[in-house]
């Protein structure tokens, strides 16, 4: 494998590739550092320290952005647009015809559905860094209290600044777009699944020095150890698939003979990814929001079911949170696979081209095949997502972790999952040049 590796170097065409990529990637991290105009950098930096606020209310925002977004810098939103807009746009081709054909239709029809991603990843992006803006203002950004740097983190509010900072973080994210798709065309690996793993893999260093600075060596090296178990294992199942073998007959057209070959239908045990983990995190948030901004008055009685929601749906290390959180997951991922896989489209295009599955008679009964395959194995891989993302709830309540506890959840998915593929394509680019691959 280091002997691959140094082959990767000794290439002068993935040498450019590979130092183009990390060139993009250095830009990006140093503009995540870059304070958006009229923000009260000193103060912003003591209210981080002072609330530790990666455990609020935006801390999933917060991971995708790799810190960016407390800090208000310019690339505040970070990755979140984007991913938020490219669910909507998968979620409407189950709505609106339209978006089903532009789909069908090939190259064409991809590249219009991506432009609409970036249209609407620019509005998503006006309205987001337009509620950003307004929670800064009104000291509410850290769900703190009582700490006078947290109320002051803008040093000028009226109507043209805070119209200039939208401005400022919603192009921000349009320069972020155009920095993933530069890395897509001219680097290695998909742009924006990197932009996502270098925001992540951004906060491990300081997740790992809080564990050790609160609960001691001893509890960081149990942490690490578990950790390099729980990659193993997701690595595992990541790569674990059902293999449907799929029999294809010999046609003629013309003089020449097509078909007769013997190939399968990979379905993953994962199939959704991490998108269940998002949908289900993003609505838990809502109630602990809007009890957030329905906070009384000092002096005045909080209502009731204010209360019951903060004692059991903002901390994240209660049971009923956890439960919820689980069942959520787990309903999202039949949800995701039912639209993202359609077992009538497989067996249509399988009829189409002479193929079809062993002992199973082509048209519906495949279908019906399909989807009871995909049904039983989607079981075991929703129950897996579920299991993965309570890992840092776990970690809260025993090591006294945040919810952004790197090995679990969100963050543990998405670098595995992003890692393997990169890797993938750099063995694939070596292979072209007849060397051996990293993966042997």
């Amino acid at each position: 494998m280091f002997s691959a590796i140094a082959r990767v170097f000794r290439t002068p065409d993935l040498r450019r590739k590979i130092a183009f990529t990390l060139g993009i990637i250095a830009l990006y991290r140093l503009g995540a550092h870059v304070p958006a105009p009229f923000v009260d950098f000193p103060n912003v930096q003591s209210c981080l320290r002072d609330s530790a606020g990666t455990e609020g209310l935006l801390s999933l925002v917060n991971l995708f952005s790799g810190g960016a977004l407390l800090q208000l810098s310019i690339f505040a939103l970070g990755v979140m647009p984007y991913i938020t807009a490219t669910i909507i746009v998968q979620l409407l081709r189950v709505v609106i015809p339209h978006f089903e054909a532009l789909y069908k239709e090939g190259q064409a029809g991809q590249a219009k559905l991506t432009q609409y991603t970036r249209y609407l990843t620019i509005a998503l992006a006006l309205l987001q860094s337009t509620t950003l803006v307004t929670v800064a203002r009104s000291g509410q950004l850290f769900g703190v209290t009582g700490i006078p740097e947290c109320e002051q983190l803008l040093t000028n509010d009226v109507w043209w600044a805070q119209l200039l900072m939208i401005i400022t973080m919603t192009a921000g994210t349009g320069l972020i777009m155009w920095f993933a798709e530069l890395v897509t065309e001219r680097g290695i690996g998909n742009g924006m699944s990197l932009l996502i793993f270098t925001s992540i893999a951004a906060a491990f260093p300081a997740s790992m020095w809080a564990i050790a600075q609160s609960r001691g060596f001893e509890v960081f090296l149990l942490v690490l150890a578990v950790g390099m178990v729980v990659v193993a294992l997701v690595v595992f199942v990541e790569q674990s698939q059902r293999r449907i073998p799929v029999q294809y007959a010999k046609r003629m057209v013309g003089r020449r003979t097509y078909g007769g070959t013997n190939t399968y239908i990979p379905i993953k045990v994962n199939m959704a990814g991490v998108v269940p983990v998002i949908f289900a995190s993003s609505l838990l948030y809502i109630p602990a929001l809007i009890a957030q901004f329905n906070q009384p008055q000092p002096g005045q009685e909080v209502p009731g079911w204010v209360a019951w929601i903060q004692q059991y749906l903002v901390s994240g290390d209660h049971p009923l949170y956890m439960a919820l959180y689980f069942l959520l997951i787990v309903g999202f991922t039949y949800f995701y696979v039912a639209i993202t896989f359609n077992p009538v489209d497989v067996a249509d295009n399988m009829k189409k081209y002479g193929g079809f599955i062993p002992g199973i008679r082509a048209g519906r009964p495949t279908a019906e095949y399909l989807d009871y395959v995909l049904t039983r194995i989607t079981l075991p891989g929703s129950i897996y997502l579920g299991l993965v993302a309570l890992l840092p709830l776990f970690a809260l309540a025993l090591v006294g972790a945040n919810q952004n506890f790197p090995f679990g959840g969100a963050s543990i998915l998405i670098i595995v999952g992003v890692g393997l593929e990169t890797v993938k394509q750099i063995d694939a680019q070596l292979q072209q040049r007849h060397y051996e691959g990293l993966l042997r």
